[in-house]
């Protein structure tokens, strides 16, 4: 079983435009709503992939019980942690030319008594996990050392740790050894300061052992490892969009959901990276995050190209006398 956890889930609405223009009003083609968050996107795709998988989140007020409902109606096995006040967030999404422009709500605030509860449930869990992900925003009153708490508990359960998040939450975890940690570039940007990937993700990675497997959008995915480092990318063009265009939103929910499958199963970095990169791209040719096209997936999985980087030449020390 893999565990997913998303401290600040959210009720997903996505809005189909044919374009988006500021100061004017807008008929929207298509409303779709599910439950979602990061975490929840993933283990809506493990599930479909046929990977037993089981996501943890706190719910609370009216949103919640929408989010509760689906997960059940969408046969996604979770473990609902009450919220002592407030309502669960909303996220909207506006899909249009081919694009996706997100509005996040910040979340209802988590006391230490909810954040307790959480972590309780993932403790419950773990004896019987192969992987754990954590990701996503950090909600109000939850602190900052939370995912760094969660990785130590799963590290005491011999548990690999998958991370998707970013800046301070991201370093806070560092010390406790997550086995992945998955930004997207802009994210690597703004916790180094460096606008290289491949310098970011060395700095990131530094001596930890932990490995940095970067989001480049349409370029695929860089990872720095205590194997190696790769760069995987599609060799061809994705598919021409339908009717209903492309919806880049939950590409990255995809990749972590293979790096999970794929630290589960003991897969070498080269596979496992190609396996990420298909099920991103098979991603942005569906309708919602969360879900992929699995013809897609099947063909694009040969048309990835992996290729291992050269390592930086380390100083030369003198001998000693």
């Amino acid at each position: 079983m893999i565990i997913t956890v998303t401290p600040n889930p959210a009720l997903d609405i996505t809005h189909r435009l044919d374009t988006l223009r500021p100061h004017t009003s807008h008929r929207v083609a298509e409303v779709h709503e599910q439950a979602g968050g990061k975490g929840v996107n993933t283990a809506r795709v493990l599930t479909a992939l046929g990977r037993p998988a089981t996501a943890v989140l706190p719910l609370g007020g009216p949103t919640g019980d929408l989010l509760r409902a689906d997960l059940a109606r969408s046969g996604i096995r979770h473990r609902a942690v009450p919220l002592a006040h407030g309502s669960t967030r909303r996220t909207l999404t506006l899909v249009h030319d081919g694009d996706a422009t997100v509005l996040n709500e910040p979340g209802p605030r988590l006391d230490p008594a909810d954040f307790g509860a959480l972590r309780a449930a993932v403790a419950e869990l773990l004896p019987g996990a192969r992987a754990l992900t954590l990701a996503g925003s950090l909600p109000p009153g939850l602190p900052g050392h939370a995912y760094r708490s969660l990785t130590e508990l799963a590290a005491a359960h011999r548990v690999p740790v998958v991370l998707d998040t970013s800046g301070k939450a991201l370093l806070a975890a560092l010390p406790a050894g997550p086995a992945v940690v998955k930004p997207n570039a802009a994210e690597l940007a703004e916790t180094t300061g460096l606008d290289d990937p491949l310098a970011a993700a060395r700095t990131l990675a530094g001596d930890t052992g932990t490995a940095v497997v970067a989001s480049l959008g349409a370029d695929g995915l860089l990872a720095v490892t205590p194997q190696g480092s790769w760069r995987a990318r599609l060799s061809r063009p994705l598919p021409a969009a339908g009717p209903a265009g492309r919806n880049p939103t939950g590409a990255g929910d995809s990749a972590v959901a293979a790096l999970a499958a794929g630290l589960a199963d003991g897969t070498p970095w080269p596979e496992l990276l190609a396996d990420a990169v298909a099920l991103s791209a098979a991603t942005v040719l569906t309708r919602h995050a969360g879900a992929f096209d699995p013809q897609a997936h099947r063909e694009l999985r040969p048309a990835v190209v992996v290729t291992r980087l050269p390592e930086p030449s380390r100083p030369r020390t003198a001998p000693c006398p």
